[in-house]
């Protein structure tokens, strides 16, 4: 198999098919709106696919958790705590609406967030915490809700890796006060490059999301919630609106073209991430007993929707480090391997709010050591089979 042959093969993200073609041609000739018809439809889908109340479509997965900052009445001073191993976008949310940040280290198996170690972190001043479903495998739930309910903090999911993923039966994201999914160009499903969707079951902070979602418009006393200020979504006999404004808001709408799509690919989302979970299974037997790679472990309660496969690289036994396994399945390979990711507290970002190295060890050793092996429903066996003889090759 040629590189350039492997590398479009192998990229992470979806698939798009002649569903989703049709649904822009569809909307185009509809004058592609901003956010209406498709954008409700999208978001009743998403209610009903994963069982809650309300679905509000947004512009991207960071709008997600900014919206459920506000959602929850984050202030000023409160306190949030989430992973050191995340997007920058977790902890950024919360950071710019004025709360202190702090982190809680890792389990060292699951990588996701230690809920042995969130309880000595909590304070009266803790307004929230959001676990993030690394990889796309959900975090201990019932642990973590549990000690919301002892120590009343709200729970924002950050779902983004793992659309489709469940913990005990239930929906990644469907747990906490809001669910928050990104649907970026990498994520399982896509909405053609960006978009995000927030899930919640409590009214009231459903409300104040949709809200200030867009610039927190009123229409004759009733709240925008529908997508536009078109007078045919209004009740009967509301056909003359004017318009106020509760405060100063956003603009974190999405277009009726994205949602559009959305709808098709949700259609798909479970097929495209059982092959993934067939490909990260063919991964995990192919690469099982190989010396210093450490490969995922799958909790029996969960589904595991294998956004990304993580692998930690033990330098001694596998005989090179993560920086030249990085280059050298590159340059001799063309394999591009991903590194998710290097522990927020080193970045300058939180080292300028106090954070240093040797605070998060578990979350640092992840940060020396691991990889992420490109995984998409479009591999190939061949392209599979490539991708475990190439890591194996750089043994020998």
């Amino acid at each position: 198999m040629s590189k350039i042959k492997f590398d479009l093969e192998i990229k992470f993200g979806t698939q798009y098919g002649r569903e989703e073609e049709e649904a822009v041609i569809k909307v185009l000739r509809n004058n592609a709106p901003t956010s209406g018809n498709e954008c409700i439809a999208f978001e009743n889908s998403y209610a009903e696919y994963s069982g809650v109340k309300h679905a509000r479509v947004v512009n991207n997965g960071t709008a997600a958790l900014f919206l459920s900052m506000i959602g929850i009445g984050l202030r000023p001073g409160d306190k949030v705590l989430t992973t050191p191993v995340t997007w920058i976008a977790t902890a950024a949310a919360p950071a710019t609406l004025g709360a202190e940040v702090d982190f809680v280290d890792i389990d060292p198996v699951t990588h996701n967030l230690d809920p042995n170690q969130l309880e000595d972190k909590l304070t009266p001043g803790t307004k929230a915490v959001i676990p993030v479903h690394l990889y796309g495998q959900v975090c201990e739930m019932d642990e973590i809700m549990a000690l919301s309910e002892k120590h009343h903090f709200a729970v924002v999911e950050d779902a983004s890796h793992a659309i489709g993923a469940e913990y005990k039966g239930k929906k990644a994201g469907t747990f906490g006060t809001t669910g928050c999914f990104s649907f970026h160009e990498q994520k399982n499903i896509s909405t053609l490059g960006e978009g995000g969707i927030i899930l919640t079951n409590d009214s009231a902070v459903f409300e104040r999301i949709s809200l200030y979602r867009s610039h927190c418009t009123r229409v004759h006393g009733v709240s925008t919630k529908y997508c536009t200020l078109d007078a045919e979504k209004f009740p009967e006999g509301k056909k003359f609106w004017w318009q106020d404004f509760d405060d100063c808001g956003y603009n974190f709408r999405m277009t009726d073209i994205q949602a559009a799509v959305g709808i098709e690919q949700l259609k798909k989302v479970d097929q495209l991430n059982q092959r993934r979970i067939d490909n990260a299974d063919y991964i995990t037997h192919a690469l099982e007993g190989v010396p210093g790679l450490t490969l995922p472990t799958v909790k029996p309660y969960n589904k595991h929707v294998f956004h990304l496969y993580p692998v930690m690289i033990d330098s001694k036994e596998f005989g090179m480090n993560k920086e030249d396994f990085i280059y050298d399945l590159l340059n001799k390979y063309g394999i591009k391997v991903g590194f998710h990711y290097i522990p927020l507290h080193y970045s300058t970002a939180f080292k300028s709010r106090g954070f240093k190295k040797g605070q998060f060890p578990n979350a640092e050793k992840l940060g020396d050591q691991l990889v992420t092996l490109p995984i998409n429903p479009r591999q190939t066996e061949e392209a599979l089979e490539y991708l475990v003889n190439s890591i194996k090759a750089l043994r020998s």
